[in-house]
């Protein structure tokens, strides 16, 4: 057989895989809150594996071994500013936000939660929150179907096109019809053929680069301030930001929807410690195998003859020069499990939105079986709205997935931190931060660097602004409210139930 067939094979058996678990999901699937959140029965592992993968997407496989490749490791603060990141976010918010949406009158999304923890009867803030989720999580997805489509044109040296679409349709034939639950269980198996194979590529690559020991003489070869976490420069103004800026990804994490919303679809809160322990140790793994990626390429391709035209592609084409192809046909399908996994847990939180947050807002009283019919044609229209903007695309996979990233962390971040943590937050304060945290987040990006003269992530100002306006209009609009009192004292009695009970 040919080097492709074998390729092809491989990616055949995985895109059977992923849609025999969308049946199974399906089947298993028999009302709207199944649909939307498997009724809150995920088990510690498929929490974590399900976060991490939905979490990670293309930019783990493509996007960041591409900036560790182009710049060295002082891109490696993106690493480790999102392991930090993470591991607070299952610390502290993972077991509170699981206790406290089911006190607040069983929240099964974001918005949702966002009404009833602040007994927000104008629905404004819930309307706007889910308006937030479809905007840009429209981006997000049309992100994901630029690397499916980027994918397919170095694998194959296929069309642009049909890569994207093939992406697109097996993706959506196991979320459309499997829901959350297929969305989290094809998760878990992706989430672990991604850790495999950013193990796998990169020790094959310093095996044919000759040992650690030539693999790092190749980078300084090349430039030695690629093994500096800061840069040739040493720690200059401009290294600082870009170390800020960098790691400053994990402020983002407070505030994904899809990645959140699998802490509140967990057993209970004891397993909360346990996914936790599980999600970070996949993370760690994941990361260092996606950052050696990167940088024992440099040195790879000083020594091979192949030039490698896009950077991005690092791990894709070290995998085809090193591995036998049934093997890179994998390594093919674990880009896609990057890409995929990412895509249909986002589809599912738009899913939920629309129906939840919007649509049940202003509509009436509607059967769960429309309901379920509902969410999956907005899974559908949100894919295709992201497929025709994927079309024509104008940044590299990072930078899309950068903008998405900072504009969840920025408007629901600060929203979720103070909704567990603080008793005195207001709805007009959260409504006031979240609007003012998304609006900051486009001005930056449009002119943040020529007004203030500083390269610096937007999420940094955003996050800042939402916390400071959600603060100061809170001050001025709280009224003590003894129901809220008794909810916010019932979830931390939960807590500690829970992990005393776990203990």
């Amino acid at each position: 057989m040919s080097d492709q067939t074998y390729e092809v094979a491989a990616l055949v058996i995985y895109f059977a895989a992923m849609i025999g678990i969308g049946y199974y999901a399906y089947r298993q699937t028999s009302d709207h809150e199944g649909y939307m959140l498997a009724g809150r029965q995920l088990p510690p592992w498929t929490a974590a594996l399900s976060a991490g993968a939905s979490d990670m997407s293309g930019w783990l496989m493509m996007g960041l071994p591409g900036a560790i490749y182009v710049a060295g490791l002082v891109e490696a603060w993106i690493a480790i500013g999102l392991t930090v990141g993470a591991y607070l976010n299952w610390r502290f918010v993972a077991p509170r936000l699981r206790s406290y949406t089911e006190v607040a009158r069983n929240s099964i999304t974001i918005p949702s939660f966002f009404e009833n923890r602040l007994h927000d009867s104008s629905r404004a803030l819930r309307v706007a929150s889910g308006a937030i989720i479809l905007v840009f999580f429209t981006f997000y997805v049309s992100s994901m179907l630029v690397a499916g489509g980027q994918f397919f044109e170095l694998a194959f040296n296929g069309p642009y096109l049909l890569g994207m679409i093939l992406v697109a349709v097996v993706t959506l034939s196991y979320t459309l019809f499997g829901g959350f639950l297929g969305a989290s269980l094809t998760d878990v198996v992706q989430g672990v053929m991604m850790m495999l194979a950013l193990l796998v590529v990169p020790v094959a690559a310093i095996f044919a680069v000759g040992g650690l020991g030539e693999t790092a003489a190749g980078i300084r070869e090349v430039d030695p301030a690629r093994l500096s976490l800061v840069g040739g420069a040493g720690l200059t103004a401009t290294a600082a930001i870009g170390i800020i800026s960098a790691a400053a990804w994990g402020l983002g994490y407070f505030g994904q929807p899809h990645v959140i919303v699998r802490f509140m679809a967990m057993r209970d809160v004891a397993s909360a410690g346990p996914a936790r322990r599980i999600g970070i140790s996949w993370m760690v793994v994941s990361l260092l195998g996606a950052v050696a990626c990167g940088l024992i390429g440099i040195a790879f391709f000083l020594r091979t003859p192949s030039p490698l035209d896009d950077p991005e592609l690092v791990v894709l084409a070290m995998s085809q020069l090193l591995l036998h192809p049934l093997v890179v046909g994998f390594v093919f399908a674990a880009v896609l499990a990057a890409i995929m996994s990412t895509v249909s847990s986002q589809l599912i939180v738009s899913s939920s939105a629309f129906v939840e947050d919007l649509y049940k807002v202003f509509g009436r009283d509607t059967s769960p079986r429309t309901l379920m019919l509902l969410g999956r044609l907005c899974v559908l229209g949100v894919a295709l709205i992201g497929g025709v903007l994927a079309l024509n695309p104008s940044d590299t996979i990072l930078d899309l997935v950068a903008f998405a990233w900072a504009g969840f962390g920025a408007s629901f971040g600060p929203a979720v931190l103070l909704c567990l943590f603080w008793r005195k937050l207001t709805n007009w304060g959260a409504l006031a931060g979240m609007v003012a945290g998304a609006v900051t987040v486009f001005a930056w990006d449009a002119y943040g660097e020529a007004v203030s003269g500083v390269d610096l992530y937007e999420i940094v100002p955003a996050f800042a602004v939402n916390l400071v306006v959600a603060a100061v209009v809170s001050r001025m609009t709280y009224v003590p409210n003894a129901e809220i009192e008794r909810e916010f004292d019932a979830a931390i009695e939960g807590l500690q139930e829970k992990r005393v009970a776990a203990s």
